[in-house]
C-alpha cells in the first residue's frame, strides 16, 4: 500500500518512474540493512548515477563500474573469456555475470547489471534494441531480456535502465 501510494503522490508531483523506482529500491534496501552496486554496459553510467541519486542513497548503493568494452567484462567484471568468445557481450548469461560479479567486487548484497545493443548498428549478431538486465542476490540471480519500445539511442538505453530497476525492485520484494 505504501508503494502505490508514492507511485500517485510521485505521479502528482511529476517525479519520473526511475525515480519511484529508485526510491522504492532505496527505502526496501535500507530497512533490511542490504546494499546494492550496479555494472553496467549499454547504460553508460545512468543505472548509477540514478541509483545514487535518492535522498540516503549512501546507506545503500555501494558504486558502480560502466564495462562498455567487451574485454572490461572479463577483465573487471569477471566474465568467463569463453562465454563472451561463444555468446558475444549480448546475452542473458553474460547479464547475469556482470551482475555478479559486481556484487562480489564491491562487497554488496546485490548486483545489478544491463547489456544489449543501442545502436546504431547491430553487434554480436544481435539487432538494434536487444537488450538484457540481471540481478543477482543471496539466493539467486535472474537475468530477463527487456523489450524497448524504441528504436532511439537514448530511448533503448531510458527502456534498459526502466528494466534494471524494476526488476530489483521485484526482487527485493518479500517472496509470497
Amino acid at each position: 500500500m505504501v508503494a502505490l501510494a508514492e507511485e500517485q503522490s510521485a505521479s502528482t508531483s511529476g517525479l519520473d518512474r526511475a525515480g519511484v523506482l529508485v526510491r522504492q529500491i532505496t527505502a526496501a534496501l535500507t530497512a533490511a540493512g542490504h546494499s546494492v552496486a550496479a555494472a553496467e554496459s549499454l547504460t553508460g553510467g545512468r543505472l548509477c548515477a540514478q541509483l545514487a541519486e535518492a535522498p540516503g542513497a549512501s546507506a545503500a548503493f555501494r558504486g558502480g563500474l560502466v564495462a562498455y568494452a567487451t574485454d572490461l567484462k572479463e577483465e573487471l567484471l569477471g566474465v568467463e573469456g569463453d562465454l563472451l568468445a561463444r555468446v558475444g557481450a549480448v546475452d542473458p548469461q553474460v547479464a547475469a555475470r556482470m551482475a555478479e560479479g559486481v556484487r562480489r567486487l564491491a562487497h554488496a548484497t546485490y548486483g545489478v547489471a544491463t547489456t544489449g545493443v543501442a545502436g546504431p548498428a547491430p553487434q554480436d549478431g544481435c539487432d538494434v534494441g536487444t537488450v538484457f538486465v540481471a540481478v543477482a542476490g543471496p539466493r539467486t540471480t535472474t537475468a530477463v531480456r527487456a523489450t524497448p519500445g524504441s528504436t532511439a539511442r537514448d530511448g533503448i538505453q531510458h527502456a534498459a535502465l526502466l528494466a534494471a530497476l524494476q526488476l530489483l525492485r521485484d526482487e527485493l520484494r518479500p517472496p509470497g
